[in-house]
């Protein structure tokens, strides 16, 4: 039977990056015209984001600048095929590939618009075959990167000896609204970073790494109002709503244990949770519900800490952090993420 391995996972992080501290005096000058009470509840939200640093494709003063959409975007699609050539390239470097090599790519990303998308420039950058199948998958916020695991996995469980390449550039940046004062872009500018990740799988008989022993999307029903972004005159504006994390509660034993038991296998055997880090709250949240089942996720927190939430990306860092601890043969791990939709991505993995 075809198996999918996880060969590799590589990381690329933006040129420009801030401590939380050090954006402080900005959100200050942003803010300053505004009640002050709310100021100073913005910068608590800030402070108590669990967000330490965070890379960006701008420097601070271009984040902070009234800019058009169109100025925005151009950035975002400059920089985002830079960071998916060093992310790519670094990758194959990591597994000893060649990218002529390669027998699919997956790019992910929903923070800005390009058309043609990432992958047809990293075709011609990197010189892959013209054969090689492309999908770029967008639209799918913070879910994607877990989404573009589960499609690679079909890809590759259909075809024996191929190998993939997934490709998720974010940059939540481009998308911050300096004109909107609504509690939903004070906390995506208080959690959001930007950044680069590619994740190398396989279905050759040779392929080292974990496998893929089973995938699954959850789609919570009429719940397309909690998460997603509005195309305004100025770019993409952020939706999201403060039920998010009593909407995961909810319905997270349907998430887990259904699923679970489909794959002969149970939370008990899981010994690694490598979840997407949405933010505190919902980090918070999905920790004391894993917490009460004895299972703790300081991975994902960690990652928040040192990056911010990265959309798509953050999960695929999350999962190169269990890529290099010493796991033992038959342990297993489940890969978790929410995205809009509303939906949950879930992957099994097997070491």
């Amino acid at each position: 039977m075809t198996q999918t391995k996880i060969v590799t996972v590589a990381k690329q992080l933006p040129k420009y990056s801030r401590s939380t501290k050090d954006i402080l005096p900005f959100v200050n000058l942003w803010l300053q015209n505004q009640d002050d009470r709310f100021r100073r509840k913005v910068i608590k939200i800030f402070e108590g984001a669990g967000v330490d640093k965070r890379y960006g494709i701008m420097n601070i003063d271009e984040v902070f600048n009234t800019t058009s959409f169109a100025e925005k975007n151009a950035i975002y699609v400059r920089e985002i095929k830079k960071l998916g050539v060093s992310v790519l390239e670094k990758a194959l470097g990591q597994a000893n590939w060649k990218a002529s090599s390669l027998d699919y790519i997956i790019t992910v990303s929903c923070t800005g618009i390009m058309i043609p998308s990432l992958d047809a420039y990293l075709i011609n950058a990197l010189g892959l075959r013209e054969d090689v199948v492309r999908l770029p998958v967008t639209e799918m916020g913070c879910a994607a990167g877990v989404s573009g695991l589960i499609y690679a996995h079909n890809f590759l469980k259909s075809n024996p000896g191929k190998r993939i390449a997934l490709v998720a550039v974010e940059s939540p940046t481009a998308t911050f609204q300096l004109n909107d004062y609504s509690m939903a872009n004070m906390v995506s500018a208080a959690i959001f970073g930007d950044g680069a990740a590619c994740v190398l799988l396989s279905s050759e008989n040779t392929a080292v790494g974990p496998k893929i022993i089973g995938e699954e999307m959850f789609h919570f029903k009429n719940a397309t109002h909690l998460m997603g972004f509005d195309l305004s005159n100025t770019g993409l504006k952020m939706i999201l709503d403060q039920s998010v994390p009593e909407a995961i509660a909810s319905n997270f034993s349907k998430i887990i244990h259904p699923f679970l038991e489909k794959n002969k296998s149970s939370i008990e055997e899981v010994g690694h949770l490598i979840f997407h880090p949405g933010g505190r709250k919902i980090v918070q949240t999905v920790d004391d519900l894993f917490g009460k089942l004895g299972k703790n996720i300081e991975d994902t927190r960690e990652v928040l800490r040192l990056y911010g939430n990265m959309s798509s990306v953050t999960v695929l860092y999350v999962l190169e952090r269990f890529l290099n601890k010493d796991i033992e043969e038959g342990e297993q791990g489940l890969v978790l993420s929410f995205g809009p939709g509303f939906s949950a991505q879930r992957v099994l993995l097997e070491w």
